[in-house]
């Protein structure tokens, strides 16, 4: 599909341009705004997540509105793994709670691909979830992005 929309940076990536749209997809889920968060996708953008599959940014957005009613107090840490030409590979790990009070650190990792107008065609999404005790969460900053200084995975030992 043919598009005018261009989300910067494009491919082919570099490490440095790797980092930045890892960072910048980690700032955009942090929002928890579907509005915004969907604007990162193709039109026709193809997920598997855990094991739901999904097409389109209708599909996306309906996904993360019922994600983020669940995901209550949602904080996110993104990290590069890997990159190639038009893919990046990611992990991550996120902390929330559900409406029972009941905290979780999810765990993961991504794989995407892009367009030449750097928006994600394609994301695999691979997620296990483990209840923690609220004493042992990691991510307390304020809820949105997470603040510059903030450890990285690598640094938390995750």
């Amino acid at each position: 599909m043919v598009t005018t929309e261009t989300r910067p940076p494009v491919p082919p990536f570099d490490e440095e341009s790797a980092r930045v749209k890892v960072r910048m997809a980690e700032d955009a889920w942090n929002s928890r705004d579907p509005d915004r968060v969907v604007l990162a996708y193709s039109i026709d953008s193809v997920w598997r997540n855990r094991a739901e599959f999904l097409r389109g940014r209708d599909a996306i957005h309906a996904f993360l509105v019922r994600k983020w009613h669940r995901e209550l107090d949602y904080r996110l840490v993104k990290g590069l793994w890997a990159f190639h030409d038009r893919h990046i590979a990611v992990r991550f790990a996120y902390e929330w709670h559900d409406d029972s009070g009941t905290w979780f650190r999810s765990y993961g990792n991504e794989m995407w691909e892009f367009n030449d107008q750097g928006l994600m065609t394609r994301r695999h999404a691979s997620i296990n979830d483990f209840p923690i005790p609220e004493s042992g969460r990691l991510f307390r900053w304020p809820l949105g992005p997470r603040p510059t200084g903030t450890p990285e995975l690598d640094e938390l030992g995750i």
